[in-house]
Order: structure tokens, then C-alpha cells, then sequence
């Protein structure tokens, strides 16, 4: 009898080991391909668990958390979402995050391992802590007076504190609201399919993620290129720069909508943006040492994150010299952001050089702990600190007597750029409006802001000046937020 015991104890004893074994192998060797399993759902439902984390705009949080009392639990919410769904992204239970909630979604869902209180915490426990905040370097003001001055109109602005990077302002329009996309069920998949077939595109990050022909305000790169190089030793001297311009190779000429552009100096032809002069220098530079200076200022570059991956603003390596005439004054194949060209008037009004762009200032606990934060970096020189006094001088005199005066303010130095972007077939369609610009404080040592804005259903003609007439109103009140906020900081 008691052998019989002794075989069956020896029996449980194997069956013991052996769910021992099975129970290490599922969690041990398997648990990462069941974590996968789009059957699980233990996974979703601790993710979402527990109120997210929130983003905050000049100290306010612009999202929250809602109770919906289902499986998955919290859902998100934005506060005043259309404005600042460009900075926030959604983080939605169907169709997952994107930008700043995407990019910081580890610190927002509470699974970074810096927000333990001790190192491998996480692990040990097997949990995760309250989600912590994500701080942005966006001023409110600044903010809703891009949202403002677009009204609607399908465009974007960006405006950049020239000296350390930070990203003020970043609006796309026209917009909508991220909280239609949180939860689940039929109402989500009618907004998402809604927002995605929509001839606007509200979701689409128009400063981050369009890239338009810059027109004219390329005009600043080529002129950056022309100096750096010893093309043009003399703002004020004659170019030799013909009027009517033939492009190399070709029987076309080359328009201006200015007048007294025939050998024209490069402070008139920045001032009145003079199509031929700059193609003509462009030409002059040469491929090689126009696409180095385009590079220098972040064109071609596919690496580029604020956090939120940006893309690529781009300029030709191989061309004719008339495709590098056109594309000298920012058309043919050349295409930029938003952003690159915030980054071009940054590049001017800072001496050269280009802090690299950032929106997350810093990130913390929920108890209001740093755990990260965003340093200065330098991303590229653009160009020569003296380029860079001359042509802040030359932008300048465009807006006191130029193309850019509707973006002129009282009691400040302002330089900026005008231009158009054709497009359509045949450049038929209505040019994009674009203004690139920078302003100081007359009793402070730096510019304040760097600002670009694009419309892209500008109402205006096929000329030059319809990004000062459409483009720079927009721009000149997001500077004057910014030296109003820039005058009270010092007080």
C-alpha cells in the first residue's frame, strides 16, 4: 500500500514540476508574443486603467481624463482641443497617439522607468506609477493669435525663439478636435472616417508634416549662399543681373513682378524680390555650394524631431543650371515646412546660427518632479555671423520699404521676407502666401521671435506681395504677442 502512496506522490510531484516548467515557459519565454496577441486584452485595459498623464500649455493643462466607467476605463479629453491639437496630437483607445502624446507617451501612460521612485521599481512591483506631465515650451497667447489670424483659412504658422530653439507657437488650420477620437465605438470610427475624408484635411499637421514651395522667401537662403561664397561682396552693388533673365540652356525668361530689377543690387532685390537677380546668383554659387548652404539651414535632413518627426524639407542634388535658377527662388522641386522656414528667419536673426527646434521643455512626475528636460543644443551654423548682420539689415529695410510693411511694429526692429508659391497645373492655381520674419525689442540685445507663416488659400493675385498682403498681418500680431510677453518677463 505505502509503495503505491510513494508512486503516486512521485506522479504529482512530476505533474508539479512539469506546470512549473509550463508556467515559466508562458511567462517567461512566451510572454512577449501573448503580450502581442490581439486577443489580449489585459494589456488595453491596463493601459487604460488609470487617468493619462497631462500636457500643459504657460502652466494649464490643455487635456484631461474621463471616467467612462467601461473596460477600458479613462479616456481622453482636450480643452480647447482644435487649437492645440497640432502640439497634442490624440491618444485615442482605437487608433492609438500621435505627436507630443505619442512621443511622450511613455511618460504620460506612467510606464517610463524614470517616474519610480527607485531604479527597476517597475519590474520589481510589476506595476507602473501615476501618469506623469509633459510641459511644453508654447505660450497661449502667441498660440491663439495664429489660430486667429488664419480664421479658418488652410495654412500654418510656427514661430521659434531664435536663441534657444523653442517652439512658441506651432498652429495648423484648418484644425479639429481630438477628443472625438478617444474612446471606442461607432461614434469614433464615424469622426475618424469623417476628419480622414475631408477635402480640408483638419488632421494633417500642416506645420510639421506639409512641405510647399517656399516662393520668395527662399530668396534669404539664396542670398545666405551668395555672401557666404564671396558671389556678392557688396549688398549695394550692381549684380550685372539682366532683366529680361533667359535661363541657362533655355529660351525661357525668367519674370519679376517688381520693377528696377535689371542689374539690381541684392539689398534692392531682397527688398522688392527680384525673381532674376537671385536666380542669377544661384546660378553663380553653383550646384555644389547651393545645395552645402541649403543643407546648412536643414533641407534634405529626415531626422529631424521636436519630438515629433518632422519631414523632410527638400532641395535637389542634381540639377540643370535652369532647374538651379528656379529653384534658387524657391521653385522647381524645392519643397519646406512650416518650420524650416521659422528655422531660416531663426538662422538670420541669431547671428547664424540655428538652436535646434523643441516643443517638450521639460517632463515630471504627477507630484510636479523633474524627470527630463529639454537642453539648448546648437543644430546647424547656417552661415557667417557677418551674412547673417547684412541680411538682417536687408530684411529689415523689406519691411520699412519694401514688400513686407504690413508686418511693421511700432517701436520694434522687424526683418522679414515675402513671397509666393505657385502651383497647380501650369501655375494656375492661387500662389500659397508665405511670410518669413523676426523681431526685437528696441532696448533688448536679441530678437525675441522667429515666425513663418504659410496660407495656403490666400486671397490675393499672382504676385510677390500677396504674402505681405495675406501672410504678414498674421505674422506681425504673433511678434507682437511675443514682445508683450517678452516686455512683462523683464518687468
Amino acid at each position: 500500500m505505502i509503495r503505491y502512496i510513494r508512486r503516486a506522490a512521485a506522479l504529482c510531484l512530476v505533474l508539479l514540476a512539469a506546470l512549473l516548467v509550463n508556467a515559466a515557459r508562458v511567462m517567461v519565454f512566451e510572454a512577449g508574443e501573448l503580450d502581442d496577441n490581439p486577443a489580449n486584452r489585459r494589456i488595453a485595459i491596463d493601459r487604460y486603467a488609470e487617468p493619462r498623464g497631462e500636457i500643459v500649455v504657460d502652466g494649464k493643462p490643455v487635456t484631461g481624463s474621463r471616467d467612462s466607467r467601461q473596460q477600458l476605463r479613462w479616456e481622453r479629453t482636450y480643452r480647447q482641443g482644435p487649437l492645440y491639437a497640432p502640439v497634442t496630437g490624440y491618444a485615442s483607445q482605437t487608433y492609438g497617439t500621435t505627436l507630443v502624446e505619442h512621443a511622450e507617451d511613455s511618460v504620460l501612460g506612467g510606464t517610463d522607468p524614470m517616474l519610480a521612485p527607485l531604479p527597476l521599481w517597475n519590474d520589481l512591483t510589476r506595476g507602473r506609477q501615476p501618469g506623469g506631465d509633459v510641459l511644453t515650451t508654447v505660450r497661449a497667447p502667441m498660440q491663439e493669435a495664429a489660430y486667429r489670424g488664419l480664421d479658418g483659412k488652410r495654412g500654418a504658422v510656427v514661430a521659434i525663439e531664435p536663441s534657444s530653439g523653442r517652439i512658441l507657437a506651432l498652429v495648423s488650420s484648418p484644425s479639429y478636435d481630438p477628443g472625438v477620437l478617444s474612446g471606442t465605438g461607432a461614434k469614433v470610427k464615424d469622426s475618424w472616417k469623417r476628419l480622414n475624408s475631408s477635402p480640408n484635411q483638419p488632421m494633417l499637421n500642416r506645420a510639421l508634416r506639409s512641405t510647399y514651395p517656399p516662393g520668395s522667401t527662399f530668396k534669404i537662403v539664396t542670398a545666405a549662399a551668395a555672401l557666404d561664397a564671396g558671389v556678392v561682396r557688396d549688398v549695394d552693388a550692381p549684380t550685372d543681373t539682366p532683366d529680361p533673365f533667359v535661363l541657362p540652356g533655355t529660351r525661357q525668361v525668367l519674370p519679376n513682378e517688381a520693377k528696377g530689377c535689371g542689374n539690381a543690387s541684392l539689398a534692392y532685390a531682397i527688398q522688392w524680390s527680384c525673381n532674376t537677380v537671385m536666380a542669377g546668383l544661384g546660378v553663380e554659387v553653383g550646384l555644389p555650394g547651393m545645395v552645402d548652404a541649403v543643407e546648412g539651414f536643414g533641407f534634405n535632413d529626415t531626422g529631424l524631431r521636436v519630438p515629433s518627426w518632422v519631414a523632410k524639407s527638400g532641395f535637389d542634388r542634381a540639377m540643370s543650371p535652369d532647374q538651379l535658377a528656379l529653384s534658387s527662388i524657391g521653385q522647381f522641386d524645392t519643397t519646406a515646412t512650416p518650420l524650416q522656414m521659422a528655422m531660416v528667419a531663426a538662422a538670420v536673426a541669431n547671428n547664424g546660427e540655428i538652436a535646434r527646434p523643441y516643443l517638450v521643455d521639460r517632463t515630471t512626475t504627477s507630484g510636479g518632479t523633474t524627470v527630463g528636460r529639454t537642453g539648448r543644443r546648437t543644430y546647424r551654423q547656417a552661415m557667417n555671423p557677418s551674412t547673417a548682420v547684412q541680411l538682417q539689415r536687408l530684411m529689415v529695410k523689406a519691411v520699412e520699404e519694401g514688400t513686407g510693411t504690413n508686418a511693421a511694429i511700432p517701436g520694434a526692429r522687424v526683418g522679414g521676407k515675402t513671397g509666393t508659391a505657385q502651383h497647380g497645373f501650369g501655375n494656375t492655381g492661387t500662389p500659397y502666401a508665405w511670410f518669413i520674419a523676426w523681431a526685437q525689442a528696441e532696448d533688448t540685445a536679441q530678437p525675441a521671435v522667429a515666425v513663418a507663416v504659410v496660407v495656403e488659400d490666400a486671397e490675393a493675385s499672382r504676385t510677390d506681395i500677396s504674402g505681405g498682403g495675406s501672410a504678414a498681418p498674421i505674422a506681425r500680431r504673433v511678434m507682437e504677442e511675443a514682445l508683450r510677453l517678452e516686455a512683462e518677463a523683464r518687468r
